[in-house]
């Protein structure tokens, strides 16, 4: 038994094998269902309803998916480059924590800034910093060849203890009751409601024009065809022209800076503070939507919204059959898995023999 690529790839291979992937996931997942004694039905029903069933769940599923489309389109830049982040906590983090130091402690500087200027330093500030996080590994990578999957991994645990330093001390809150948690940001700066008594906000539209920007940038401009070169074969870029140090520094830039943005809006739009569990792991969730999507910008916003709504259906259906919410999990790491095998079995099949 061996793979053997296909001449061409079937444009209805290319459309079944999602829809396939999709029901061996619901299948897999449903036998854990019916192992924990659940009804299959009403399990899936009720996951459905707690994330798609009522404007108040559809609005909660699109909020927890801001993040993770900025977070997935992090990853899917870089993954383009063949530059692996897997440091975007840490980075998502890194935006947040500038969010604050320059939206929350303003009030303390004794300057008179207008708030549309510093609304739009404070998502630069944020942008910048989970830029210059990810910049050192991908430059230690580029110059010297040092594994960047290990470099942006550590600094994730790095970055959670700085902010754990900052939470107790210059940025801690004095009116929090010692509970570590950040200054909050200047009301003015807050993002508004998109439907209101939800909270929803403008942050979808943040999220959804960068995902656009970010398809259109790979698509359509010189440096995305450098991106998509470099990641292709790098040797091979470099040897046609294609700058590839600088392209990796580019990559870097976009990857962390869209991190970074995300911990700025989840801050600006939903929790109005940093605190050391604002994030459920958005970062690594987001190397999943990035697959899931196929790195395509656009696919990371439908592929987000899945996963969204799976967690949070998953919340209310648990408290309704008794199903752990762990089967959230399994739904979305099993719905990776498939993908993969679906999409890999669209560009190769499986011969009998040994090839001649």
């Amino acid at each position: 038994m061996r793979l053997e690529k296909r001449a061409q790839t079937s444009k209805l291979a290319l459309v079944i094998a999602p829809v396939c992937a999709i029901a061996f996931t619901l299948l897999i997942s449903g036998l854990l269902v019916l192992w924990a004694g659940a009804p299959l039905g009403q399990t899936y029903g009720l996951l459905f309803k707690g994330g798609f069933g009522s404007v108040f769940a559809l609005s909660e599923t699109l909020t927890r998916a801001i993040p993770l489309i900025l977070t997935g389109l992090a990853a899917t830049v870089a993954f383009k480059a063949r530059l692996f982040n897997i440091g975007a906590e840490g980075q998502l983090y890194a935006g947040a924590l500038a969010a604050v130091a320059v939206g929350g402690m303003h009030g303390g500087t004794g300057f008179d800034v207008p708030m549309w200027l510093l609304f739009g330093l404070m998502m630069l500030a944020a942008a910048l910093a989970g830029a210059l996080l990810l910049l050192g590994p991908a430059l230690l990578k580029a110059r010297l060849g040092v594994d960047e999957v290990v470099t942006t991994l550590l600094l994730n645990f790095i970055m959670l203890l700085f902010v754990s330093m900052m939470l107790d001390g210059p940025m801690k809150d004095p009116t929090a009751m010692g509970w570590p948690q950040s200054v909050a940001l200047i009301g003015e700066l807050e993002l508004s409601k998109l439907v209101a008594q939800t909270r929803i906000h403008t942050g979808l539209l943040w999220a959804i024009t960068l995902a656009v920007a970010m398809w259109a940038l790979l698509k359509y401009t010189v440096p995305g065809f450098d991106i998509r070169a470099t990641g292709a074969n790098a040797k091979a870029a470099a040897f046609a022209g294609v700058p590839v140090t600088r392209t990796v520094v580019l990559v870097a830039l976009l990857s962390g800076g869209l991190a970074g943005l995300a911990g700025a809006i989840e801050v600006a739009g939903r929790t109005s503070y940093v605190t050391l569990d604002m994030s459920p792991g958005y970062g690594y969730t987001g190397i999943v939507i990035a697959m899931l999507a196929a790195l395509n910008p656009l696919g990371v916003v439908a592929a987000a919204v899945f996963v969204a709504g799976v967690l949070v259906g998953a919340d209310s259906m648990s408290r309704a059959v008794g199903v752990p919410t762990y089967i959230a999990d399994v739904i979305v790491a099993a719905s990776l898995i498939s993908v993969l095998v679906a999409t890999l079995m669209t560009q190769y099949r499986v011969v009998r023999g040994i090839k001649a």
